[in-house]
């Protein structure tokens, strides 16, 4: 059975096809599904648990589509994905502890910085650019950064990605979307250990979801491959403002 009615459930497998999607051409997947999933009745913790379940399904479809298009070197990305991981970990531990009911007034502010950043940044296609950091720093700072937002909060976290491996390590828009994948895949798997051992997700309503999101990730994936940054830009921009425009209707 569902833990709610078969038309949200509905809905929301719906939700999840659009996040796995979109997540896997700009990231921010979880901008999707964590809004609609509160919308539903899910409480601020049951939204970020089942999230994570159905999105590990959508980040690993997406990581296996860009390692097998020779955009990515597996092997290089072990020992961020391992440290991804275990940050993602921390952060949703800290979340059983902690009150998470503001996150009806992060995430509007955190969609919003994200849509900005894209909509203005100039400069921002395909094209490698200049390298500020080293990837071992990277990894050390960058990495463990986000991973524990993943875990903490989530939404958003795959273009955090994105936009450290843009502005820092000197990737165009396409190579960055391809190398957040396995990253987004492992804070997000670190997380759901930690929500799977307080009993906090829907189990089955999110694993419905995740077939959901690999059928979305591989339609993104396959375009996101063939159009480059003239999709993943604008896609990423209008996803983040509207729902921003909506949870801030909501809050008012």
């Amino acid at each position: 059975m569902f833990e709610t009615s078969l038309e949200l459930a509905l809905m929301l497998i719906g939700a999840a096809f659009a996040a796995g999607f979109v997540d896997a051409i700009a990231g921010g997947g979880g901008l999707i599904t964590v809004p609609i999933l509160m919308l539903a009745g899910a409480s601020p913790l049951e939204a970020l648990s089942t999230n994570k379940v159905q999105a590990v399904f959508g980040a690993a479809t997406s990581a296996y589509s860009y390692t097998k298009s020779g955009m990515v070197e597996f092997r290089k990305q072990i020992g961020p994905a391992l440290l991804a991981g275990v940050a993602g970990l921390a952060g949703a531990l800290l979340v059983s502890v902690i009150p998470t009911e503001g996150l009806r007034w992060v995430l509007p502010v955190v969609l919003i910085a994200i849509a900005a950043f894209f909509a203005f940044r100039r400069g921002l296609n395909d094209d490698d650019r200049v390298q500020r950091i080293s990837p071992a720093m990277f990894t050390a700072f960058v990495v463990p950064l986000v991973g524990f937002y993943d875990g903490l909060l989530g939404p958003g976290a795959g273009s955090f990605y994105m936009i450290g491996f843009v502005t820092l390590g000197g990737y165009g828009v396409l190579k960055a979307t391809a190398h957040t994948k396995l990253l987004n895949f492992a804070s997000n798997f670190g997380g759901l250990i930690a929500f799977a051992a307080v009993g906090a997700p829907w189990w089955v309503l999110g694993l419905a979801m995740g077939m959901a999101q690999i059928a979305g990730a591989r339609l993104g994936s396959k375009l996101a491959m063939r159009i480059g940054s003239r999709l993943i830009k604008p896609l990423l921009v209008a996803t983040s403002g509207l729902l921003a425009l909506k949870l801030i209707w909501d809050l008012i």
